[in-house]
Protein backbone atom coordinates (compact mmCIF):
# COMPACT_ATOMS: atom_id res chain seq x y z
CA UNK A 1 0.00 0.00 0.00
CA UNK A 2 1.27 3.33 -0.62
CA UNK A 3 0.54 4.35 2.89
CA UNK A 4 2.93 2.08 4.19
CA UNK A 5 5.33 4.85 3.48
CA UNK A 6 3.95 6.62 6.41
CA UNK A 7 3.44 3.55 8.84
CA UNK A 8 5.59 0.91 8.42
CA UNK A 9 9.04 -0.16 9.61
CA UNK A 10 11.49 1.81 12.84
CA UNK A 11 11.97 4.90 11.15
CA UNK A 12 8.19 5.37 10.65
CA UNK A 13 7.68 5.27 14.49
CA UNK A 14 7.10 9.34 15.12
CA UNK A 15 4.78 8.77 12.38
CA UNK A 16 2.62 6.40 13.47
CA UNK A 17 2.81 8.16 16.69
CA UNK A 18 1.04 11.42 15.17
CA UNK A 19 -1.70 8.89 13.27
CA UNK A 20 -2.19 7.44 17.05
CA UNK A 21 -2.71 11.06 17.76
CA UNK A 22 -5.45 11.65 15.50
CA UNK A 23 -7.11 8.65 17.21
CA UNK A 24 -6.27 5.56 15.00
CA UNK A 25 -6.67 2.61 16.67
CA UNK A 26 -3.69 -0.49 16.58
CA UNK A 27 -6.25 -2.32 15.04
CA UNK A 28 -7.03 0.09 12.33
CA UNK A 29 -3.32 1.59 11.70
CA UNK A 30 -2.55 -1.33 9.31
CA UNK A 31 -5.56 -1.10 7.04
CA UNK A 32 -6.10 0.78 4.03
CA UNK A 33 -5.64 4.91 4.41
CA UNK A 34 -8.88 6.44 2.27
CA UNK A 35 -9.64 9.97 2.33
CA UNK A 36 -12.47 11.89 1.94
CA UNK A 37 -11.89 14.88 0.36
CA UNK A 38 -15.14 16.58 1.54
CA UNK A 39 -16.47 19.82 0.10
CA UNK A 40 -18.84 20.46 3.04
CA UNK A 41 -19.67 24.14 3.49
CA UNK A 42 -22.23 26.17 5.36
CA UNK A 43 -21.98 28.94 2.81
CA UNK A 44 -22.49 26.88 -0.33
CA UNK A 45 -26.45 25.33 -0.57
CA UNK A 46 -24.95 22.52 -2.59
CA UNK A 47 -22.92 21.57 0.01
CA UNK A 48 -24.51 22.06 3.11
CA UNK A 49 -25.97 18.57 3.78
CA UNK A 50 -22.42 16.92 3.07
CA UNK A 51 -22.07 16.03 6.99
CA UNK A 52 -24.35 13.14 6.93
CA UNK A 53 -23.09 11.98 3.34
CA UNK A 54 -19.78 12.44 5.07
CA UNK A 55 -20.82 9.70 7.66
CA UNK A 56 -22.25 7.66 5.20
CA UNK A 57 -19.11 7.08 2.87
CA UNK A 58 -17.41 6.89 6.47
CA UNK A 59 -19.35 3.91 7.59
CA UNK A 60 -18.84 2.37 3.70
CA UNK A 61 -15.11 2.64 3.98
CA UNK A 62 -14.49 1.16 7.29
CA UNK A 63 -17.37 -1.20 6.14
CA UNK A 64 -14.84 -2.54 3.32
CA UNK A 65 -11.95 -2.63 6.08
CA UNK A 66 -10.57 0.91 5.08
CA UNK A 67 -9.62 3.93 7.64
CA UNK A 68 -11.37 6.60 6.51
CA UNK A 69 -9.84 10.43 6.94
CA UNK A 70 -12.09 13.42 5.93
CA UNK A 71 -10.15 16.48 4.69
CA UNK A 72 -11.77 19.40 3.59
CA UNK A 73 -11.90 21.50 0.24
CA UNK A 74 -12.57 24.58 -0.26
CA UNK A 75 -15.99 25.39 -2.60
CA UNK A 76 -17.82 28.40 -4.03
CA UNK A 77 -21.40 29.08 -4.40
CA UNK A 78 -21.64 30.46 -8.08
CA UNK A 79 -24.90 31.77 -7.74
CA UNK A 80 -23.93 33.46 -4.58
CA UNK A 81 -20.59 34.59 -6.03
CA UNK A 82 -22.62 35.87 -9.40
CA UNK A 83 -22.65 39.53 -10.72
CA UNK A 84 -20.05 40.90 -8.58
CA UNK A 85 -16.19 40.73 -7.85
CA UNK A 86 -16.60 37.24 -6.30
CA UNK A 87 -16.80 35.77 -9.50
CA UNK A 88 -13.72 36.42 -10.60
CA UNK A 89 -12.58 34.04 -8.01
CA UNK A 90 -14.90 31.06 -9.12
CA UNK A 91 -12.92 29.34 -12.34
CA UNK A 92 -9.68 29.77 -10.26
CA UNK A 93 -10.59 27.68 -7.28
CA UNK A 94 -11.21 24.63 -10.07
CA UNK A 95 -7.44 24.59 -10.08
CA UNK A 96 -6.98 25.52 -6.65
CA UNK A 97 -8.84 22.40 -5.86
CA UNK A 98 -7.13 19.75 -7.63
CA UNK A 99 -3.58 21.53 -6.25
CA UNK A 100 -5.15 20.99 -2.46
CA UNK A 101 -6.27 17.63 -3.02
CA UNK A 102 -3.07 16.43 -4.60
CA UNK A 103 -1.08 18.28 -1.65
CA UNK A 104 -2.95 16.13 0.92
CA UNK A 105 -3.37 13.13 -0.59
CA UNK A 106 0.36 12.90 -1.97
CA UNK A 107 1.92 14.01 1.64
CA UNK A 108 0.17 11.55 3.65
CA UNK A 109 0.75 8.45 0.97
CA UNK A 110 -3.31 7.76 1.02
CA UNK A 111 -3.97 4.39 -1.05
CA UNK A 112 -7.24 6.13 -2.39
CA UNK A 113 -9.73 9.16 -2.52
CA UNK A 114 -13.75 9.39 -2.15
CA UNK A 115 -14.55 12.98 -3.88
CA UNK A 116 -17.62 14.28 -2.00
CA UNK A 117 -18.48 17.32 -4.15
CA UNK A 118 -21.41 18.90 -5.86
CA UNK A 119 -21.23 22.35 -7.64
CA UNK A 120 -19.70 23.88 -10.87
CA UNK A 121 -15.72 24.05 -10.19
CA UNK A 122 -15.46 21.92 -7.26
CA UNK A 123 -16.56 18.26 -9.29
CA UNK A 124 -14.17 19.29 -12.50
CA UNK A 125 -11.68 20.24 -9.94
CA UNK A 126 -12.02 17.05 -7.99
CA UNK A 127 -11.74 14.70 -11.01
CA UNK A 128 -8.35 16.53 -11.93
CA UNK A 129 -6.88 16.34 -9.13
CA UNK A 130 -8.06 12.14 -9.31
CA UNK A 131 -6.76 12.35 -12.95
CA UNK A 132 -2.84 13.98 -11.82
CA UNK A 133 -2.94 11.89 -8.44
CA UNK A 134 -3.60 8.65 -10.46
CA UNK A 135 -4.57 7.30 -7.21
CA UNK A 136 -7.90 4.39 -7.00
CA UNK A 137 -10.84 7.18 -6.91
CA UNK A 138 -14.42 7.06 -6.76
CA UNK A 139 -16.68 10.39 -7.06
CA UNK A 140 -19.94 11.09 -4.70
CA UNK A 141 -22.14 14.11 -6.42
CA UNK A 142 -24.42 14.78 -3.84
CA UNK A 143 -27.13 15.85 -6.30
CA UNK A 144 -29.83 18.21 -7.30
CA UNK A 145 -32.20 20.56 -4.64
CA UNK A 146 -35.47 19.72 -4.92
CA UNK A 147 -37.96 21.78 -7.21
CA UNK A 148 -39.46 24.96 -6.04
CA UNK A 149 -43.01 25.85 -5.83
CA UNK A 150 -44.65 29.44 -5.43
CA UNK A 151 -48.44 30.05 -6.46
CA UNK A 152 -48.77 26.23 -7.91
CA UNK A 153 -45.78 27.15 -10.20
CA UNK A 154 -42.91 25.17 -10.32
CA UNK A 155 -39.77 27.40 -9.92
CA UNK A 156 -35.73 26.95 -10.35
CA UNK A 157 -33.50 29.07 -8.52
CA UNK A 158 -32.91 30.59 -12.72
CA UNK A 159 -36.69 31.60 -13.12
CA UNK A 160 -37.34 32.03 -9.83
CA UNK A 161 -34.90 34.51 -8.92
CA UNK A 162 -32.26 36.20 -11.76
CA UNK A 163 -34.93 36.68 -14.25
CA UNK A 164 -37.76 37.63 -11.97
CA UNK A 165 -35.23 40.35 -11.38
CA UNK A 166 -36.04 41.38 -15.27
CA UNK A 167 -39.31 40.71 -14.75
CA UNK A 168 -39.56 43.08 -11.82
CA UNK A 169 -37.47 45.54 -13.55
CA UNK A 170 -39.74 45.65 -16.49
CA UNK A 171 -43.22 45.41 -14.33
CA UNK A 172 -44.18 42.31 -15.18
CA UNK A 173 -44.43 41.21 -11.69
CA UNK A 174 -45.31 43.32 -8.52
CA UNK A 175 -42.93 43.09 -4.79
CA UNK A 176 -44.76 40.94 -3.05
CA UNK A 177 -44.68 38.13 -5.59
CA UNK A 178 -40.94 38.77 -6.00
CA UNK A 179 -40.36 37.98 -2.35
CA UNK A 180 -42.63 35.10 -2.51
CA UNK A 181 -40.39 33.67 -5.64
CA UNK A 182 -37.35 34.46 -3.62
CA UNK A 183 -38.42 32.85 -0.12
CA UNK A 184 -39.59 29.58 -2.33
CA UNK A 185 -37.23 29.35 -5.60
CA UNK A 186 -34.59 27.18 -3.30
CA UNK A 187 -36.07 24.89 -0.41
CA UNK A 188 -33.60 22.19 0.00
CA UNK A 189 -29.96 21.47 0.13
CA UNK A 190 -28.17 20.34 -3.20
CA UNK A 191 -27.49 21.88 -6.58
CA UNK A 192 -29.32 24.38 -8.45
CA UNK A 193 -32.56 22.03 -10.23
CA UNK A 194 -32.03 22.70 -13.85
CA UNK A 195 -28.77 21.36 -15.98
CA UNK A 196 -26.77 24.05 -15.13
CA UNK A 197 -23.16 23.50 -14.64
CA UNK A 198 -23.47 21.50 -11.57
CA UNK A 199 -25.72 18.93 -12.81
CA UNK A 200 -24.20 18.74 -16.09
CA UNK A 201 -20.89 17.84 -14.54
CA UNK A 202 -22.60 15.13 -12.03
CA UNK A 203 -24.19 13.59 -15.07
CA UNK A 204 -20.82 13.40 -17.08
CA UNK A 205 -18.52 12.39 -14.60
CA UNK A 206 -21.43 9.03 -14.47
CA UNK A 207 -20.88 8.85 -18.09
CA UNK A 208 -17.17 8.93 -17.53
CA UNK A 209 -17.18 5.76 -14.98
CA UNK A 210 -16.31 7.91 -11.78
CA UNK A 211 -19.56 7.83 -9.93
CA UNK A 212 -21.85 5.09 -9.33
CA UNK A 213 -24.79 4.28 -12.04
CA UNK A 214 -27.54 6.83 -10.78
CA UNK A 215 -25.83 8.95 -8.67
CA UNK A 216 -25.66 12.27 -10.99
CA UNK A 217 -29.92 12.64 -10.06
CA UNK A 218 -30.34 11.01 -7.15
CA UNK A 219 -31.94 14.25 -5.41
CA UNK A 220 -29.60 15.51 -2.36
CA UNK A 221 -31.92 15.00 0.52
CA UNK A 222 -32.93 11.11 -0.42
CA UNK A 223 -32.02 8.14 0.94
CA UNK A 224 -30.81 7.03 -2.45
CA UNK A 225 -27.82 9.33 -2.24
CA UNK A 226 -26.97 8.14 1.14
CA UNK A 227 -27.11 4.43 -0.02
CA UNK A 228 -24.78 5.55 -3.43
CA UNK A 229 -22.43 7.43 -0.96
CA UNK A 230 -22.16 4.14 1.63
CA UNK A 231 -22.10 2.01 -1.44
CA UNK A 232 -19.16 4.45 -2.73
CA UNK A 233 -17.00 4.56 0.69
CA UNK A 234 -17.05 0.40 0.17
CA UNK A 235 -16.28 -0.07 -3.08
CA UNK A 236 -13.42 2.10 -2.88
CA UNK A 237 -11.41 -0.25 -0.82
CA UNK A 238 -12.43 -3.25 -3.55
CA UNK A 239 -10.96 -0.27 -6.47
CA UNK A 240 -7.31 -0.33 -3.97
CA UNK A 241 -7.24 -3.67 -3.99
CA UNK A 242 -7.31 -4.25 -7.65
CA UNK A 243 -5.53 -1.50 -8.34
CA UNK A 244 -7.97 0.32 -10.72
CA UNK A 245 -6.82 3.68 -10.77
CA UNK A 246 -8.45 7.06 -12.57
CA UNK A 247 -5.78 6.74 -16.06
CA UNK A 248 -8.51 2.88 -16.22
CA UNK A 249 -11.48 4.82 -16.12
CA UNK A 250 -10.86 8.30 -17.80
CA UNK A 251 -9.47 7.16 -21.22
CA UNK A 252 -10.27 9.24 -24.71
CA UNK A 253 -13.08 6.99 -25.47
CA UNK A 254 -14.80 8.00 -21.92
CA UNK A 255 -14.44 11.42 -22.73
CA UNK A 256 -15.86 11.43 -25.85
CA UNK A 257 -19.00 9.53 -24.52
CA UNK A 258 -19.15 12.50 -21.78
CA UNK A 259 -19.26 14.56 -24.95
CA UNK A 260 -21.95 12.74 -26.75
CA UNK A 261 -24.43 13.13 -24.04
CA UNK A 262 -23.10 16.70 -23.01
CA UNK A 263 -24.52 17.10 -26.53
CA UNK A 264 -27.51 14.97 -26.33
CA UNK A 265 -28.24 16.45 -22.96
CA UNK A 266 -27.75 20.45 -24.13
CA UNK A 267 -25.91 20.69 -21.35
CA UNK A 268 -24.10 23.98 -19.88
CA UNK A 269 -21.30 25.38 -22.11
CA UNK A 270 -19.14 25.25 -18.75
CA UNK A 271 -18.78 21.46 -19.62
CA UNK A 272 -16.41 22.37 -22.23
CA UNK A 273 -13.99 23.91 -20.28
CA UNK A 274 -13.89 21.40 -17.95
CA UNK A 275 -13.86 18.26 -19.89
CA UNK A 276 -10.99 19.91 -22.18
CA UNK A 277 -9.18 20.48 -18.40
CA UNK A 278 -9.61 17.29 -17.25
CA UNK A 279 -8.60 15.43 -20.71
CA UNK A 280 -5.38 18.16 -20.06
CA UNK A 281 -4.70 16.43 -16.43
CA UNK A 282 -5.11 12.77 -17.88
CA UNK A 283 -2.91 13.46 -20.55
CA UNK A 284 -5.65 12.93 -23.16
CA UNK A 285 -5.65 14.31 -26.83
CA UNK A 286 -8.89 15.69 -26.56
CA UNK A 287 -9.94 19.48 -28.05
CA UNK A 288 -12.44 21.78 -29.39
CA UNK A 289 -12.07 19.53 -32.90
CA UNK A 290 -14.08 16.76 -31.05
CA UNK A 291 -16.83 18.64 -30.11
CA UNK A 292 -17.17 19.74 -33.49
CA UNK A 293 -17.31 16.85 -35.27
CA UNK A 294 -19.61 15.44 -32.80
CA UNK A 295 -21.83 17.65 -32.47
CA UNK A 296 -22.69 16.95 -36.63
CA UNK A 297 -23.93 13.63 -35.04
CA UNK A 298 -25.52 14.18 -31.71
CA UNK A 299 -29.28 15.09 -31.29
CA UNK A 300 -30.54 17.23 -28.61
CA UNK A 301 -32.83 14.15 -26.90
CA UNK A 302 -33.74 16.33 -23.35
CA UNK A 303 -34.34 19.57 -22.60
CA UNK A 304 -34.82 20.75 -19.12
CA UNK A 305 -34.84 24.01 -17.40
CA UNK A 306 -33.37 26.48 -18.08
CA UNK A 307 -34.58 25.94 -21.91
CA UNK A 308 -37.60 23.80 -20.58
CA UNK A 309 -39.72 23.52 -17.88
CA UNK A 310 -38.77 19.72 -17.13
CA UNK A 311 -36.16 19.76 -13.73
CA UNK A 312 -33.42 17.41 -13.04
CA UNK A 313 -36.06 15.86 -10.62
CA UNK A 314 -38.07 14.91 -13.78
CA UNK A 315 -34.54 13.50 -15.06
CA UNK A 316 -34.30 11.15 -12.27
CA UNK A 317 -37.68 10.15 -12.36
CA UNK A 318 -37.25 9.71 -16.16
CA UNK A 319 -34.51 6.87 -15.25
CA UNK A 320 -31.44 9.40 -14.78
CA UNK A 321 -27.87 8.74 -16.58
CA UNK A 322 -28.41 4.89 -17.39
CA UNK A 323 -31.81 5.55 -19.18
CA UNK A 324 -29.87 8.33 -21.23
CA UNK A 325 -27.26 5.88 -22.31
CA UNK A 326 -29.82 3.63 -22.55
CA UNK A 327 -31.14 5.52 -25.31
CA UNK A 328 -27.84 6.49 -26.93
CA UNK A 329 -26.58 3.15 -27.36
CA UNK A 330 -26.45 1.53 -30.63
CA UNK A 331 -28.00 4.86 -31.99
CA UNK A 332 -24.61 6.91 -31.98
CA UNK A 333 -22.30 4.87 -33.41
CA UNK A 334 -19.05 7.06 -31.83
CA UNK A 335 -19.95 5.33 -28.24
CA UNK A 336 -17.77 3.41 -27.05
CA UNK A 337 -18.22 0.43 -24.44
CA UNK A 338 -16.07 1.57 -21.74
CA UNK A 339 -15.96 0.53 -17.92
CA UNK A 340 -16.32 2.91 -15.34
CA UNK A 341 -15.65 2.03 -11.22
CA UNK A 342 -18.92 0.07 -10.58
CA UNK A 343 -17.53 -2.35 -13.15
CA UNK A 344 -20.00 -2.14 -15.50
CA UNK A 345 -19.71 -1.40 -19.12
CA UNK A 346 -21.27 1.12 -20.84
CA UNK A 347 -22.97 -1.74 -22.83
CA UNK A 348 -24.28 -3.49 -19.53
CA UNK A 349 -25.43 0.06 -18.20
CA UNK A 350 -27.58 0.06 -21.72
CA UNK A 351 -28.84 -3.46 -21.62
CA UNK A 352 -29.64 -3.56 -18.07
CA UNK A 353 -33.77 -3.67 -17.57
CA UNK A 354 -34.33 0.08 -17.18
CA UNK A 355 -37.44 2.23 -17.54
CA UNK A 356 -36.89 5.32 -19.75
CA UNK A 357 -40.01 8.24 -20.12
CA UNK A 358 -39.49 8.78 -23.50
CA UNK A 359 -41.58 12.43 -22.74
CA UNK A 360 -38.57 13.33 -20.76
CA UNK A 361 -35.75 11.45 -22.76
CA UNK A 362 -36.91 11.77 -26.61
CA UNK A 363 -35.39 8.74 -28.92
CA UNK A 364 -32.93 9.53 -31.46
CA UNK A 365 -35.31 8.75 -34.02
CA UNK A 366 -37.56 11.61 -32.74
CA UNK A 367 -35.22 14.55 -31.20
CA UNK A 368 -36.12 17.57 -29.39
CA UNK A 369 -34.41 18.84 -32.62
CA UNK A 370 -31.47 17.44 -34.53
CA UNK A 371 -29.19 20.50 -33.16
CA UNK A 372 -26.95 19.31 -30.79
CA UNK A 373 -27.24 20.84 -27.32
CA UNK A 374 -24.13 22.95 -27.68
CA UNK A 375 -21.84 24.01 -30.70
CA UNK A 376 -18.56 25.48 -31.49
CA UNK A 377 -18.42 28.66 -33.84
CA UNK A 378 -15.55 29.71 -35.80
CA UNK A 379 -14.98 33.14 -38.11
CA UNK A 380 -12.79 36.10 -37.42
CA UNK A 381 -14.39 37.34 -34.96
CA UNK A 382 -13.01 33.73 -32.86
CA UNK A 383 -10.51 32.34 -35.09
CA UNK A 384 -9.64 29.76 -32.15
CA UNK A 385 -13.68 29.36 -31.45
CA UNK A 386 -16.48 30.22 -29.47
CA UNK A 387 -19.18 28.24 -27.39
CA UNK A 388 -23.03 28.81 -27.81
CA UNK A 389 -25.41 26.37 -26.15
CA UNK A 390 -28.10 25.97 -29.03
CA UNK A 391 -30.78 24.80 -26.78
CA UNK A 392 -31.10 27.71 -25.26
CA UNK A 393 -31.51 29.68 -28.45
CA UNK A 394 -34.78 30.19 -30.50
CA UNK A 395 -35.32 28.78 -33.44
CA UNK A 396 -36.02 32.04 -35.55
CA UNK A 397 -32.17 33.33 -33.50
CA UNK A 398 -30.43 30.35 -35.13
CA UNK A 399 -29.46 33.50 -37.59
CA UNK A 400 -28.52 36.63 -36.46
CA UNK A 401 -27.21 39.82 -37.56
CA UNK A 402 -27.07 43.05 -35.31
CA UNK A 403 -25.14 46.22 -34.01
CA UNK A 404 -22.77 46.10 -31.78
CA UNK A 405 -22.46 47.67 -28.26
CA UNK A 406 -19.68 47.23 -26.31
CA UNK A 407 -18.85 46.83 -23.00
CA UNK A 408 -15.35 46.55 -20.97
CA UNK A 409 -16.85 44.45 -18.22
CA UNK A 410 -19.77 42.78 -16.81
CA UNK A 411 -20.68 45.59 -14.40
CA UNK A 412 -21.07 48.07 -17.65
CA UNK A 413 -22.95 45.81 -19.57
CA UNK A 414 -25.34 45.35 -16.63
CA UNK A 415 -25.87 48.58 -16.37
CA UNK A 416 -27.19 49.47 -19.50
CA UNK A 417 -29.67 46.65 -19.26
CA UNK A 418 -31.00 47.66 -16.36
CA UNK A 419 -31.16 51.47 -17.85
CA UNK A 420 -33.11 50.46 -20.94
CA UNK A 421 -30.22 51.17 -23.26
CA UNK A 422 -30.46 47.54 -25.11
CA UNK A 423 -32.79 47.58 -27.54
CA UNK A 424 -34.01 44.91 -29.94
CA UNK A 425 -31.25 43.92 -32.34
CA UNK A 426 -28.52 45.00 -30.25
CA UNK A 427 -25.66 43.07 -29.98
CA UNK A 428 -23.96 43.29 -26.74
CA UNK A 429 -19.93 42.64 -26.29
CA UNK A 430 -18.76 42.05 -22.99
CA UNK A 431 -14.97 42.10 -23.08
CA UNK A 432 -11.63 41.42 -20.78
CA UNK A 433 -13.73 38.62 -18.89
CA UNK A 434 -11.82 36.20 -20.67
CA UNK A 435 -9.79 33.77 -17.99
CA UNK A 436 -6.87 36.32 -18.30
CA UNK A 437 -8.82 39.33 -18.92
CA UNK A 438 -11.36 38.56 -15.99
CA UNK A 439 -8.82 37.48 -14.40
CA UNK A 440 -11.23 34.44 -13.69
CA UNK A 441 -13.29 34.13 -17.10
CA UNK A 442 -16.56 35.05 -14.97
CA UNK A 443 -19.75 33.50 -15.88
CA UNK A 444 -22.76 36.50 -17.53
CA UNK A 445 -26.05 35.15 -15.64
CA UNK A 446 -26.76 38.73 -14.18
CA UNK A 447 -26.80 40.01 -17.56
CA UNK A 448 -28.13 37.39 -19.41
CA UNK A 449 -31.19 36.52 -17.04
CA UNK A 450 -32.08 40.43 -17.11
CA UNK A 451 -31.52 40.27 -20.49
CA UNK A 452 -34.59 37.16 -20.96
CA UNK A 453 -36.80 38.92 -17.87
CA UNK A 454 -36.88 42.05 -20.12
CA UNK A 455 -38.29 40.25 -23.33
CA UNK A 456 -35.38 40.39 -25.08
CA UNK A 457 -34.00 37.04 -24.99
CA UNK A 458 -35.16 36.55 -29.00
CA UNK A 459 -34.26 39.87 -30.00
CA UNK A 460 -30.84 40.16 -28.58
CA UNK A 461 -27.74 38.88 -29.01
CA UNK A 462 -24.47 38.88 -26.23
CA UNK A 463 -20.78 37.94 -26.81
CA UNK A 464 -18.28 37.39 -24.68
CA UNK A 465 -14.60 36.19 -24.24
CA UNK A 466 -16.03 35.30 -20.79
CA UNK A 467 -18.32 32.57 -20.31
CA UNK A 468 -22.04 31.84 -19.13
CA UNK A 469 -23.85 29.94 -16.53
CA UNK A 470 -25.61 26.82 -17.54
CA UNK A 471 -28.58 28.87 -16.46
CA UNK A 472 -27.86 30.57 -19.18
CA UNK A 473 -30.65 30.85 -21.90
CA UNK A 474 -30.78 32.96 -25.07
CA UNK A 475 -28.71 34.10 -27.77
CA UNK A 476 -25.47 34.16 -25.87
CA UNK A 477 -21.85 32.88 -27.21
CA UNK A 478 -19.07 32.46 -24.81
CA UNK A 479 -15.47 31.95 -24.63
CA UNK A 480 -14.69 33.77 -28.13
CA UNK A 481 -10.89 33.32 -28.40
CA UNK A 482 -8.59 34.90 -28.83
CA UNK A 483 -9.79 36.46 -25.39
CA UNK A 484 -8.93 40.59 -25.94
CA UNK A 485 -6.17 40.90 -23.60
CA UNK A 486 -4.44 38.09 -26.35
CA UNK A 487 -4.97 40.85 -28.83
CA UNK A 488 -8.48 38.76 -30.02
CA UNK A 489 -10.80 40.71 -32.64
CA UNK A 490 -13.54 41.11 -29.59
CA UNK A 491 -11.06 43.73 -28.38
CA UNK A 492 -11.41 46.00 -31.69
CA UNK A 493 -15.10 45.77 -32.03
CA UNK A 494 -16.48 49.37 -31.94
CA UNK A 495 -20.21 50.50 -31.41
CA UNK A 496 -22.11 50.23 -34.80
CA UNK A 497 -20.24 47.24 -36.02
CA UNK A 498 -21.98 44.58 -37.74
CA UNK A 499 -22.00 41.19 -36.47
CA UNK A 500 -22.68 38.25 -37.81
CA UNK A 501 -24.33 34.79 -36.58
CA UNK A 502 -24.99 31.83 -38.28
CA UNK A 503 -25.21 28.55 -35.64
CA UNK A 504 -26.38 26.31 -37.90
CA UNK A 505 -22.98 26.97 -40.10
CA UNK A 506 -21.18 27.33 -36.87
CA UNK A 507 -20.09 31.10 -37.99
CA UNK A 508 -19.40 34.45 -35.60
CA UNK A 509 -18.13 37.07 -38.00
CA UNK A 510 -17.35 40.90 -37.73
CA UNK A 511 -18.87 42.88 -40.44
CA UNK A 512 -15.66 44.86 -41.03
CA UNK A 513 -13.31 44.33 -43.83
CA UNK A 514 -9.56 42.92 -43.26
CA UNK A 515 -8.03 45.80 -44.05
CA UNK A 516 -9.80 47.89 -41.49
CA UNK A 517 -9.42 44.87 -38.74
CA UNK A 518 -5.76 44.96 -39.44
CA UNK A 519 -5.63 48.62 -39.42
CA UNK A 520 -7.42 48.57 -36.09
CA UNK A 521 -5.08 45.83 -34.41
CA UNK A 522 -2.24 47.89 -35.30
CA UNK A 523 -2.99 50.27 -32.41
CA UNK A 524 -4.88 48.55 -30.18
CA UNK A 525 -3.55 48.39 -26.71
CA UNK A 526 -5.18 45.85 -24.54
CA UNK A 527 -6.08 47.12 -20.75
CA UNK A 528 -4.45 45.70 -18.08
CA UNK A 529 -4.88 43.36 -15.88
CA UNK A 530 -7.51 44.56 -13.16
CA UNK A 531 -5.72 42.91 -10.21
CA UNK A 532 -2.88 43.81 -9.18
CA UNK A 533 -1.99 41.42 -5.74
CA UNK A 534 -2.48 38.54 -4.54
CA UNK A 535 -4.12 34.45 -6.39
CA UNK A 536 -5.90 36.29 -8.86
CA UNK A 537 -2.98 37.95 -10.45
CA UNK A 538 -0.52 34.80 -10.10
CA UNK A 539 -3.42 32.79 -11.64
CA UNK A 540 -3.50 35.69 -14.62
CA UNK A 541 0.25 34.99 -15.13
CA UNK A 542 -0.19 31.34 -15.53
CA UNK A 543 -4.04 30.61 -17.24
CA UNK A 544 -4.52 29.10 -20.63
CA UNK A 545 -7.02 30.17 -23.14
CA UNK A 546 -10.21 28.84 -23.05
CA UNK A 547 -9.86 26.55 -26.01
CA UNK A 548 -7.34 25.13 -24.02
CA UNK A 549 -9.62 24.89 -20.90
CA UNK A 550 -7.99 27.54 -18.88
CA UNK A 551 -5.78 25.36 -17.05
CA UNK A 552 -3.28 26.73 -15.01
CA UNK A 553 -0.97 23.55 -15.27
CA UNK A 554 2.46 24.46 -16.76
Amino acid sequence: MRSDEIKQGLQRTPHRALLYATGVSEKQINKRFIGIASSFSDLVPGHCSMRDIERQIEKGIHSGGGQAFIFGVPAICDGIAMGHSGMNYSLPSRDLIADCIESVAAAHKLDGLVLLTNCDKITPGMIMAAARLDIPSIVVTVGPMSDGKCQNQTLTMIKGTFEAVGKFSNGQIDENLLKAMEITSCPSAGACQGLYTANTMACLTEVMGMSLPGCATSLAVSAKTKRIAFDSGFLINELIEKDIKPSSIITKESVRNAIIVDLALGGSTNSILHLLAIANEAGIDITLKDFEELSFKVPQIIKLDPSASKTMTDLDNAGGIPAVIKTLWGNIKEMSDTKGVSGLKTSEIANAEIWCDNEVIRPVSDPVTSNPGLAVLHGNLAPDGAVVKISGVEKECLEFTGKAKTFDSEEDAMQAIMDDKIKAGDVVVIRYEGPKGGPGMREMLSPTSAIVGKGLGSKVALITDGRFSGGTRGLCIGHICPEAPNNGIIGIINDGDEIYINIPNRELTLKVSDDEIQNRLKTFVPLQTKVKKGYLKRYATVVSSADKGAVTSI
